[in-house]
């Protein structure tokens, strides 16, 4: 099977890349000894137990290219930088970490920064240059899969993307069987069309078939017995296309509950209790710092400014929906003026030139220190640093009427920012594909959810912080 192929070659990848790194190690060593004064390296040096770290962290790395297996030979080089960043941090935390805990007063710091910066460079271009390469070589021409696609037309288009990224490990396509008729006339068809449907039987008669690809579910019970034993006499594979997704409006994702085969609307990567630990780890260590050392600092500040601009409470407290739709009350700094209270006025969403934000907390809110309170929240385990941003209940319940899907954020913690906001979705939502942009976003994150994600977006929090982007207001 395809899919087969794909996950053989990634492992085959990551046993030249990691061979490729170790003989790497020993060479740069041996050109530092030789070449490098002012490296200070010797062969007094015990470099063993740093070869086995470097080694062991490509090794432990295999699982992380797991998401990346269906399209690894063909990775952007944004995509294999990625990849090569979280292999080299992984080979610096356990390098560092045996450095600190034998006290090894020997090795040098800048022979270990040196070749990880060279080991990024190197992984980098392998991963853009090496798969594709040895997909050439473990998939000759002998290995290809003459394949024929019976269905309608239309599905046919819908994976030509799918057909073309698959052709280097082997896909070979010979022509569509369709009882839609051949293509019309002037049209550029994507493969030969063979015949109708009923005719399959002879096409494998006729032809090398090594494989069948039904482009939709089969429409009876009949149908899809005739075509499996069809395809075990002539001793072809069978891909059936799944097309639930197209049916239902919507991705399905597979999962096997008990040795039970269901489909559910997404990935839930943090109902892993692993990645849940490892989620509020990465809270607590933000959140600790931001609560002790900063916290009061900005307090200081913001109260003192306030008493000469827009006088009143320091905090602005509110309730918000949080996970599982629970409310919890939110800790901002106030950054408007105090008003009469109304709740429609507490409703509406603050516009750029909204006239009940004192000048200071305009400033506060372009630079969102004003949300730096919430990291008591974080610490009282209402949010999280990185989650979908929280909103009132009265526009919780407006933006549910109005997004198909709006209540899938709920399924983990709210964030004092998120995968959205970090890409440049912030302010007032004016028109409802602002909001369904966020939404999309937002379960994207609960789908997709991973430590070096976080990192990701903190980092790109702490950029628009700098330089903030002109939805900040």
């Amino acid at each position: 099977m395809i899919t087969t192929r794909a996950r053989g070659l990634a492992h085959l990848h990551a046993g030249v890349t990691t061979l490729g790194v170790a003989v790497f190690f020993w060479v740069y060593a041996e050109g530092v000894m030789r070449y490098v004064p002012v490296i200070r390296l010797t062969r007094e040096v015990n470099l063993l137990p740093y070869f086995l770290c470097v080694v062991g962290a490509l090794v432990l790395s295999i699982r992380s290219l797991s998401p990346l297996v269906v399209r690894f030979h063909r990775l952007e080089p944004l995509e294999a930088a990625q990849l090569a960043g979280r292999q080299v941090a992984l080979m610096a935390l356990l390098t560092f970490t045996m450095m600190f805990a034998t006290q090894d007063r020997s090795i040098s710091r800048l022979f270990l920064g040196t070749l990880l910066v060279w080991c990024w460079l190197g992984l980098t271009a392998m991963h853009v240059w090496l798969p594709s390469r040895l997909a050439r070589v473990v998939f000759p021409r002998v290995l290809h899969l003459p394949t024929v696609f019976v269905g309608r037309l239309a599905a046919l288009s819908s994976l030509a993307e799918w057909i073309a990224h698959k052709e280097p490990l082997g896909l070979q396509p010979l022509g569509v069987l369709s009882d839609d008729g051949p293509p019309a006339e002037g049209a550029a068809p994507l493969m030969p069309w063979l015949g109708r449907v009923a005719e399959l039987p002879r096409v494998l008669q006729e032809r090398p078939v090594g494989q069948v690809v039904l482009l939709q579910l089969p429409a009876t019970d009949d149908e899809a017995r005739r075509t499996i034993e069809l395809c075990q006499d002539h001793g072809c594979r069978l891909l059936i296309h799944n097309d639930l997704a197209e049916r239902y409006t919507h991705p399905l994702v597979p999962t096997v509950e008990d040795g039970r085969h269901f489909y559910t609307l997404q990935e839930e990567p943090l109902e892993d209790p692993l990645n849940r630990m490892f989620k509020r780890a990465f809270d607590l260590a933000l959140a600790v710092p931001a609560v002790v050392f900063v916290l009061p600092v900005l307090i200081g500040i913001v109260w003192l400014v306030q008493r000469f601009q827009a006088p009143g409470p320091l905090f602005h407290v509110r309730e918000r929906r949080g996970q599982h739709g629970e409310v919890f009350r939110m800790l901002k700094f106030r950054s408007m003026r105090v008003e009469p209270e109304d709740p429609a006025a507490e409703a509406r969403q603050a516009s750029a030139d909204d006239a009940r934000i004192y000048p200071f907390g305009r400033f506060l809110r372009r630079r969102s220190l004003d949300e730096f309170p919430q990291f008591w929240n974080v610490l009282c385990g209402h949010m999280s640093v990185v989650g979908p941003r929280p909103y009132m209940p009265l526009l919780d319940e407006e933006f549910r009427r109005q997004t198909r899907g709006y209540r899938t954020r709920h399924l983990v913690k709210p964030g004092i920012t998120g995968l959205a906001q970090s890409l440049g979705y912030r302010g007032e939502i004016l028109e409802p594909h602002m909001l369904k942009r966020r939404v999309h976003w937002d379960v994207y994150y609960i789908g997709h959810w991973s430590v070096w994600l976080d990192l990701q977006i903190t980092a790109r929090t702490l950029w628009q912080m700098i330089r903030p982007p002109g939805t900040a207001y």
